[in-house]
């Protein structure tokens, strides 16, 4: 055989061998020990059909880890097209959002951090990232990263291997839905985001699904709510603006009040 022609086979060869390399497993290492998809949905769906505030819809939930990696997806519904198509990349935003701006006590060093940490829900974050507010821009800081989001087989979403799985999709979410995830020891291992009704509802059913997985050991954590047993709840304390525009929160991290608001004030009180 020429030389030529050897090469081009050695080429060819070398090629499919670099095509044919695996994808990487959907079981992500620094994703043991947070639930699993099949967890997930159990707890979606129970809490789902516990809260009675909202439009009464079915929801997609997804969970990160402290690193913002995708580590499960879930729908309460019988399909993936029982609840909006649109709130599967907004429950991993919100996740994302509660997980990067939350802290546990370890972001405690030599006399800097929060010795008790801090929990931020994406609730919080509505009234500080309005014109003025102290946040304002945060929403436009991490953009979701649309290749990760919008890549894959539809048949997949929701499942365990959906795309999502292994991803780290970024954003930013600043109305209720996303929720930091506290292991015992008051330990923050990532966060959990739910969306598909209202923000106030999918704020509560969020809470119900953390607490359903376990995960709500923040109590002492400091927050904002005002409320040491429910430390990153959503507050509801926005009035007019005399001015116009976006009322004014008196505490600086209001949200405001939904169709058929209710429940928020009755939700389980975090763990030790």
């Amino acid at each position: 055989m020429p030389a030529c022609a050897r090469l081009l086979v050695l080429s060819t060869t070398s090629l499919l061998m670099v095509t044919a390399v695996p994808s990487p497993s959907h079981a992500q290492p620094a994703c043991q020990g947070l639930p699993s998809q099949a967890q997930l949905r159990a707890a979606l769906v129970q809490a789902t059909m516990d809260e009675t505030s909202g439009l009464n819809l079915h929801m997609w939930a997804s969970i990160v880890d402290r690193d913002g990696v995708v580590c499960a997806v879930a729908f309460s519904g019988v399909n993936r097209g029982a609840q909006w198509p649109g709130s599967r990349v907004i429950s991993a935003q919100k996740a994302n959002t509660a997980n990067a701006f939350s802290l546990d006590g370890s972001s405690s060093l030599a006399g800097s951090g929060r010795a008790n940490g801090l929990v931020l829900s994406t609730a919080n974050l509505y009234s500080a990232v309005q014109p003025g507010g102290s946040l304002f821009g945060l929403q436009e800081s991490n953009p979701v990263s649309t290749l990760a989001a919008y890549k894959g087989n539809p048949s997949l979403l929701g499942t365990a291997q959906d795309p999502l799985v292994g991803e780290r999709v970024g954003g930013v979410n600043v109305f209720g839905g996303g929720l930091a995830l506290y292991a015992p020891g008051k330990v923050l291992v990532g966060a959990v985001g739910v969306s598909g009704d209202t923000s106030c509802a999918d704020h509560n059913i969020g809470w119900r699904v953390r607490a359903l997985l376990g995960l709500d050991h923040l109590a002492g954590v400091d927050g904002v709510s005002g409320d040491g047993t429910r430390p990153d709840n959503i507050v509801f304390d926005i009035t007019p603006n005399v001015n116009g525009g976006t009322g004014v929160s008196a505490g600086g991290f209001g949200h405001p009040p939904c169709l058929n608001t209710s429940g928020h004030d009755s939700l389980p009180v975090v763990k030790p």
